[in-house]
């Protein structure tokens, strides 16, 4: 790739130097650490909070922050798509929650030269996003420096009659469940793609979901953080995996040896869904196709901690969650 930044959705989990992934740990401590508080029904470590004050439905809390030479590249795209994705991954971790959309604010960090006309083209990409989900943009916060663009917005939904639907509910014989195609992301979906928060809301009321997250930093990786939320293993079909055409075409472009098999397993910012439900229910849900998009079992969830990968020929063997996770410096 030359000296083109690593982005979001072509970097893997492998380490560089005296860099590490570390994310997950310092969620880790955090959750360790972190006072638990009696308002806060869903702690830190999912898609996003879930608070409660009186009895009326829980209000679900989370932020997101896209940045350039991170998430995208400001100088290869339309500001207003950079908009769309900056408040569509907030609205796909309301929708791995199952919940509704309600509301947003942005703060943007904006570029010294020319930063207000690019708020406006932000604000443009958000604003058809908004309205299609019924989402005030509720106001924000604007400041500058003399450094690259970012983009923080915090979503805040609400909680279905059903409740939140969460990480940590797989149990083992439910099975595996994506909506859509996977990989290939960099190409174009990660910048255009459309939350699937109809879809959530519409499978929660209908069928018996377990657990559920979104795809943003990986196939592998994501389920490997439900998983471990869960307690429990999981066994991936590799030859049901659904594979976006764009994953192929990713593949031959890097001409690195990987296969669009890889990329749908790893490329992250897909922001499909991942879910797991009963057997029987699952079976009425992927004959039922409830939706515009396909449906696709790819696995189930079992007792032994781990991630598994099952071959054409049915041989079961250990699979490295792989994905993208920020790097820190490691003392």
């Amino acid at each position: 790739m030359g000296s083109m930044p690593i982005t979001r959705a072509q970097a893997t989990s492998a380490s560089r130097g005296t860099i590490e992934p570390m994310e997950d740990e310092l969620v880790a401590w955090l959750r360790q650490h972190l006072p638990a508080h009696r308002d806060q029904s869903v702690p830190i470590g999912d898609d996003a909070a879930v608070l409660h004050w009186g009895t009326g439905p829980g209000c679900v809390v989370m932020v997101d922050v896209v940045m350039d030479g991170v998430d995208f590249e400001l100088a290869e795209v339309a500001a207003s798509r950079v908009g769309h994705k900056a408040l569509a991954v907030n609205l796909s971790d309301l929708a791995a929650m199952a919940a509704r959309p309600r509301a947003a604010v942005v703060a943007l960090v904006l570029p010294r030269h020319g930063g207000a006309e690019l708020a406006r083209e932000l604000y443009a990409g958000m604003i058809p996003l908004a309205e299609r989900y019924d989402v005030a943009l509720a106001g924000g916060d604007i400041n500058s420096w003399d450094g690259r663009l970012v983009v923080s917005v915090t979503a805040i939904g609400q909680e279905t009659a059903r409740g939140p639907l969460r990480r940590s509910g797989a149990r083992p014989g439910d099975w595996i469940v994506v909506t859509g195609s996977l990989g290939g992301s960099r190409l174009a979906k990660h910048l255009d793609f459309e939350p699937r928060v109809n879809e959530a809301l519409l499978l929660h009321e209908r069928y018996a979901l377990h657990a559920g997250i979104d795809i943003s930093d990986g196939l592998t990786l994501d389920l490997a953080r439900l998983c471990e939320a869960s307690g429990c293993g999981s066994v991936i079909d590799l030859a049901s995996v659904p594979i976006d055409p764009a994953a192929g075409q990713w593949a031959r472009q890097l001409a690195d040896g990987s296969t669009a098999l890889d990329h749908a397993l790893s490329d992250g910012e897909d922001f499909e869904l991942v879910l797991t439900l009963p057997a029987d229910e699952a079976a009425r849900l992927v004959a039922d196709q409830p939706l515009e998009i396909p449906v696709t079992r790819i696995g189930e969830i079992v007792a032994e901690r781990g991630l598994w990968q099952r071959d054409a020929t049915g041989i079961v063997t250990p699979l490295v969650p792989r994905g993208f996770q920020h790097e820190l410096d490691k003392p």
